[in-house]
């Protein structure tokens, strides 16, 4: 147990944006279940109403008390389908999407793509005489999804991919036959989800289309998360300065000064060999990473990946 967890830990500090997204999604599934788990063994009155908390409502007067919830939703699924149709798109399209375009811009696009598909859904029950006097609430990452589906197919309308029971079909048929199906789909039950569908997708298609011109829509938001990184950073690396007190002890006779002095180079010395990895390590290390490199990190064995983790923990 103690290494599947080092092995989450180690993909977490090391893996790419999409696998991040994908690591928040399963596990605030896995809370939310095991929240519900606990509730019916506890024998307490159990529903779905607490959800709210963590789902984008239509209404405005809502959402300015939870204004998290915008934010929220697009991590959040409770239905085992949900969930796994999600993540296998995410991840599939997320792969391709990353040969072409960098981790920041998956994270932006992902982002952007709930919003729009958040607000496409507020616009839709506000708006239009179908939803009037009716609340709706979202949750899912679809909207995202969708939106990283749609850019891939926008920038690559030509590449083909294998879909089982289907064989080898161009991106760009997926997103048309997609668009489709979201649309004919209006009129049933899960009408808002699927105008949420269609406003993630609008972000992507704005995305692939504005990047074929030359334009990156994501750079502010970029810009913006650099900030913030950077001021975090800013705000561990301050030490306070403390005044300095006199030192009112006995001046040390020179024996002692030696002492003190090849005390603070042995110091210095072993921290320095701590630092430095050795060329057993090195060769080590560069063998694993050429392996990850040709065939990912699941080829490595259960020693090389032990190897790996002992080996990257000393060095810094």
């Amino acid at each position: 147990m103690a290494d599947i967890f080092k092995d989450i830990s180690f993909r977490w500090k090391t893996g790419s944006w999409l696998i991040k997204i994908l690591y928040i999604n399963i596990a605030v599934f896995i809370l939310l279940r095991l929240g519900a788990v606990v509730a019916f063994f506890a024998n307490i009155p159990f529903d779905k109403s607490w959800l709210y908390l963590i789902e984008c409502p239509s209404s405005l007067s809502t959402l300015a008390y939870q204004p998290w919830g915008i934010i929220t939703y697009m991590f959040a699924q409770y239905d085992v389908l949900h969930i796994l149709f999600n993540m296998l798109w995410l991840y599939g399209f997320g792969r391709l999407f990353l040969e072409f375009n960098s981790q920041k811009q998956l994270l932006a696009l992902y982002i952007y793509g709930g919003i729009l598909g958040a607000a496409t859904f507020m616009l839709g029950y506000n708006l239009l005489p179908r939803f009037e006097y009716s609340t709706g609430w979202l949750i899912g990452s679809s909207a995202s999804v969708i939106a990283i589906v749609i850019a891939t197919a926008v920038l690559n309308p030509n590449h083909k991919v294998g879909l089982l029971f289907i064989g080898q079909i161009s991106l760009k048929w997926i997103a048309i036959i997609t668009l489709g199906i979201f649309v004919l789909s209006l009129p049933g039950e899960n009408a808002g989800g699927h105008m949420a569908h269609l406003g993630g997708a609008l972000a992507g298609a704005i995305y692939g289309i504005m990047m074929r011109s030359g334009i990156d829509i994501t750079k502010p938001f970029n810009r913006m998360l650099d900030a913030c990184a950077n001021f975090v950073s800013a705000i561990k690396d301050f030490k306070f300065k403390a005044p300095k007190m006199r030192n009112k002890a006995p001046k040390a006779n020179k024996w002692s000064e030696k002492k003190e002095e090849a005390t603070t180079d042995n110091k210095s010395t072993q921290s320095k060999e701590k630092a430095t990895a050795s060329p057993e390590d090195q060769a080590d290390l560069d063998r694993i990473l050429d392996k990850i490199k040709k065939s990912g990190y699941t080829a490595l064995s259960a020693e090389e990946k032990k190897r790996l983790f002992d080996v990257s923990s000393r060095i810094k």
